[in-house]
């Protein structure tokens, strides 16, 4: 199965309606691209809850880290992951039991398997794209 993303457009309405960021992978170093979009996406006014297992109870971004996808009270509207292509089906896997709308693997990052166990579960795919840049591009 090949990866096919949402139109620009669907990728504006998903923007649009969703407020809550769960990402995965997201460094406490300022320096790394996760810390640079996920802060981006904070101050464009969405709520970003670090998932990062090496950082449980620190706060990046000024929100406290937890351990997993599972640890997160709250509907997510998307699965934002910076993580190696290798680990996308691992983190899909975890993602379809909390029932986000979107699962969002960031610019680089793709895996067919992880993209259709995603279809499978009715869970909308974004993958190899920026969400700053897809946000910018569709204000």
């Amino acid at each position: 199965m090949t990866v096919e993303n949402p139109s620009r457009t669907e990728i504006g309405e998903i923007l649009k309606r969703s407020k809550r960021i769960a990402v995965v992978g997201l460094s406490t170093n300022p320096e790394r691209t996760s810390y640079m979009v996920s802060e981006a996406m904070q101050n464009a006014g969405y709520e970003i809850i670090p998932v990062n297992p090496a950082a449980v109870g620190e706060e990046i971004l000024g929100v406290k880290a937890v351990g997993s996808l599972k640890d997160i009270d709250g509907h997510v509207d998307i699965v934002n992951v910076f993580r190696r292509s290798e680990h996308l089906l691992e983190v899909a896997k975890e993602a379809v039991e909390i029932k986000p709308d979107v699962y969002w693997a960031q610019l680089g990052l793709q895996n067919e398997e992880a993209f259709a166990y995603l279809q499978e579960h009715g869970v909308t795919s974004i993958m190899d794209r920026c969400i700053k840049v897809e946000h910018a591009l569709t204000k």
